[in-house]
């Protein structure tokens, strides 16, 4: 990563997530290693007690001075040194009971929400985001699946207004990165399969080619699944291919995105991993998630599109049992980090203007 020191360095703020989790150990580490802070600003929105006390017990940490400062402080950022912002106490919700899972919900959203208003204060440029825990969050009184929902709604967004894409940097020697976008996301498979629309998947595959068009600086090659096993074999595995599928790719097709579908998700993530599409378009959660998870699960990165900031995150959860032993992977965190440095160099937030549909 280039050296762009200067008083135009984006500042990249980066949370925890669940405290009890792996989400303080990979930060911290991540803090450490990444070469970043040579391209920006970074900064931990945490309470300084909350992190003490969730690296306290954990082995094998780089022993860090923590330094708080403000959220318009625009010092450089440093290895051998964490710069801690406070959280503000206005984005706290109240609700929820008072146990120590929703205690661990709490801070974790309080965090996340308090990144998201110094984003929209000009105190940052992007947020970098460690794994939530979905129960300490409904026990803490916040009624959404996950970080993009939540991000969604502080944005004055509905929560279908932003996606998830998962992109898998490339690695050393082989084909470039490869990034996976989402129709339907958190909510049971039945539900999603019956929320499927063409214009959906028409949205869908917009956002991913202006995203990876910021991300590789081309335009990218895009391809979409299809639903049914074989591609629904000429109809006699389903018709959603023919009905709703093929419609989408042919609007974005006019539309001047280089897509490509619908084709059998069972070889087709294999013909992405070997180069020959820059995207996928995936109909639902699994269809997207388990192949990149096998591909690189410790590589990848968890971006939300949609939104009118930059976010992204870890692809990994809270781990809660490999928590403090020292063992957990900074891999996702650092390439969350770099993902968002290039998102904020490329220009571009993460939202697309979307096609009418």
């Amino acid at each position: 990563m280039s050296d762009t020191r200067g008083p135009e360095r984006p500042v990249i703020l980066v949370t925890c997530g669940d405290p009890a989790g792996i989400g303080p150990e990979v930060v911290v580490k991540a803090w450490a290693a990444t070469p970043a802070h040579a391209a920006a600003r970074l900064r931990v929105v945490v309470d300084p007690a909350t992190l003490a006390a969730a690296v306290a017990g954990c082995r094998g940490l780089p022993p860090l001075p923590h330094v708080v400062v403000t959220a318009g402080d625009r010092r450089d950022s440093r290895p051998d040194e964490l710069l801690v912002v406070e959280p503000d106490a206005a984005a706290a919700q109240d609700g929820g009971d008072a146990s120590p899972l929703a205690t661990r919900g709490r801070a974790a959203a309080t965090a996340v929400l308090s990144a998201a208003r110094f984003v929209q204060s000009g105190h940052a440029d992007a947020i970098v985001t460690g794994p939530l825990h979905k129960e300490a969050l409904h026990a803490a009184g916040y009624t959404v699946p996950g970080h993009t929902e939540l991000l969604a709604r502080a944005c004055g967004l509905p929560d279908d207004a932003a996606s998830m894409m998962l992109w898998l940097p490339a690695n050393a020697g082989g084909p470039g990165g490869l990034g996976v976008v989402h129709v339907t996301l958190h909510e049971p498979l039945r539900a999603a399969l019956a929320r499927l629309t063409t214009g959906g998947i028409i949205a869908a595959g917009h956002r991913l080619a202006s995203l990876l068009e910021a991300m590789l600086g081309r335009r990218p090659r895009i391809a979409v699944a299809a639903l049914n096993p074989h591609g629904g074999e000429g109809g006699l595995f389903g018709d959603e291919e023919a009905r709703l599928v093929a419609p989408a790719v042919a609007r974005l097709r006019d539309a001047a995105v280089d897509a490509t579908g619908p084709l059998p998700a069972d070889t087709l993530f294999l013909r992405a991993a070997h180069g020959e599409f820059d995207g996928v378009v995936a109909l639902y959660h699994d269809q997207g998630h388990i192949p990149i998870k096998l591909l690189g699960m410790h590589r990848a990165v968890n971006v939300t599109l949609g939104l009118p900031l930059v976010r992204t995150s870890v692809a990994h959860g809270t781990a809660l049992d490999i928590a403090g032993t020292g063992t957990a992977d900074p891999a996702s965190m650092l390439a969350a980090i770099d993902a968002a440095v290039r998102l904020v160099a490329s220009g571009r937030v993460t939202a697309a203007t979307p096609a009418t549909i």
